[in-house]
């Protein structure tokens, strides 16, 4: 049996993350992926720069989040100009999806983890 050289040698890509972020006044809650727990940080720049440093070196497919009056945007803000896709949707579409995955329980770990799948949905979408 032969083996390839080093350089033929199929490599392991890291997984792209799927973020999800439920958005509050005073706080954030961020997914990761579904299999992992959530991270609370607080909706303010420092809460920004420690999502920021956190996501630096991953591999990120795409951020969702719901629009909440604003209360979004400077995160938003922040990672687009890091140079991470985000969409901003419309609440009621992340309460539908949340229903037609069978979650009917609201929390914001359960929102942050419904917004991540979401984001799997819409990455994978044409």
């Amino acid at each position: 049996m032969t083996s390839l050289p080093n350089s033929e040698q199929p490599t392991m890509q890291p997984l792209e993350l799927l973020v999800g972020i439920d958005v509050a006044k005073q706080s954030v809650e961020v997914s990761l992926g579904s299999h992992l727990p959530t991270i609370a940080l607080s909706n303010d720049s420092e809460g920004v720069e420690a999502l920021l440093e956190r996501l630096k070196g991953e591999r990120v497919a795409l951020v969702v989040m719901e629009a909440t009056g604003g209360l979004e945007a400077m995160m938003a803000c922040a990672l687009q100009g890091a140079g991470y896709a985000v969409a901003v949707i419309n609440p009621r579409q992340a309460r539908d999806f949340a229903r037609a995955m069978g979650q009917l329980a609201k929390t914001d770990r359960i929102d942050a983890h419904i917004l991540s799948q979401l984001a799997g949905v819409l990455d994978r979408h044409p």
